[in-house]
């Protein structure tokens, strides 16, 4: 099978049949072999009627149905583990995505062996204020932070090699760094492909500012998971032993000070009225707990279970 499309969905009851559409075209003019996933995360309107309805029509059409709504990242997760094809296209149910775009992704991967491409939404329609400023600040803390050359990380239009959906864990809201969770998997070949981005056409957006908080905090999560995340205690170890040691070595300090100058009949000062031994023993306390905490990082890193983050309550096969 030549190509998987993964369309990710909440309430998007008006745009579907539309993109489902528009999709067909481009799929029997270039003769591919493909499957359309639609991934229903919870919509309380008539999404998954005219998802049904599809699948009716076409056996090419599947669909997965969330109980609830579980957010972005595990709608893709439950469709990267469906997914059959040779290439993987994800992209948004709104048609702010165009399907004209398949054909160049396709190629960039079957042709030039990219294993990840993301698309640049380069001209916007969205508003500068709200979205677009906001939204070049993210993708430059992303770049400098991750290390992968990106302009546009939020873009929902990518396309990826079949392997790499299978051996990237997309969890919590990381939908937006599958890149770098590629590129910390170990596929290096990652490319950009400049893509139209069209005006909503149907409905309103399901996300609002606070996605750039979530995302300025996932990416701390992300580059700490990247760099310790299979051994926490390089990380908590590490600081905890070397505030200890220096809170031991002040208090010892403080400790010789005193016995010298009682030896030397020299003015003295108790241990517990020097402000530098709550600075020493504070800095042991918290060393201390610092170095438990990377212990325990590393036995629960041994000890955990793989739960399932979603609930799936229908499914069209």
């Amino acid at each position: 099978m030549n190509l998987s499309i993964l369309i990710p969905l909440l309430n998007e009851d008006e745009s579907l049949k539309e993109l489902y559409t528009w999709i067909l075209s481009i799929m029997k003019s270039n003769n591919y072999s493909y499957e359309v996933i639609f991934i229903d995360d919870g919509s309380t309107d008539n999404s998954w009627s005219i998802i049904e309805e599809l699948a009716a029509e076409n056996p090419n059409v599947k669909g997965i149905r969330f109980m609830k709504n579980f957010g972005k990242s595990q709608a893709l997760h439950a469709g990267f583990a469906k997914a059959q094809g040779d290439v993987i296209i994800t992209m948004d149910a709104d048609l702010q995505d165009s399907p004209e775009e398949i054909p160049g992704l396709y190629e960039m991967i079957t042709r030039q062996n990219f294993d990840l491409v993301s698309g640049w939404k380069k001209k916007r329609y969205d508003s500068v204020v709200a979205k677009n400023l906001p939204s070049k600040l993210f993708n430059w803390a992303a770049r400098k932070t991750s290390g992968v050359q990106l302009n546009d990380f939020n873009c929902g239009l990518k396309a990826y090699k079949n392997v790499v959906v299978k051996n990237v864990e997309v969890s919590g809201e990381m939908h937006r760094y599958i890149p770098v969770l590629a590129k910390n998997a170990g596929f290096n070949k990652i490319g950009e492909k400049v893509v139209q981005h069209q005006a909503r056409k149907y409905g309103e957006t399901k996300f609002g500012m606070d996605r750039f908080v979530n995302g300025f905090l996932d990416l701390i999560t992300i580059w700490f998971l990247s760099r310790f995340g299979k051994r926490p205690m390089h990380l908590f170890g590490a600081l905890g032993s070397a505030m200890f040691i220096i809170g031991f070595l002040l208090a010892g300090y403080i400790g010789v000070m005193k016995l010298y100058n009682l030896y030397n009949d020299l003015p003295y000062h108790l241990v517990t009225s020097n402000p530098w031994f709550y600075i020493a023993l504070t800095t042991m306390v918290l060393g201390t707990q610092l170095f438990l905490a990377g212990f325990l990082g590393e036995i629960i890193l041994r000890t955990k279970n793989n739960e399932e983050r979603y609930k799936i309550s229908k499914e069209i096969k």
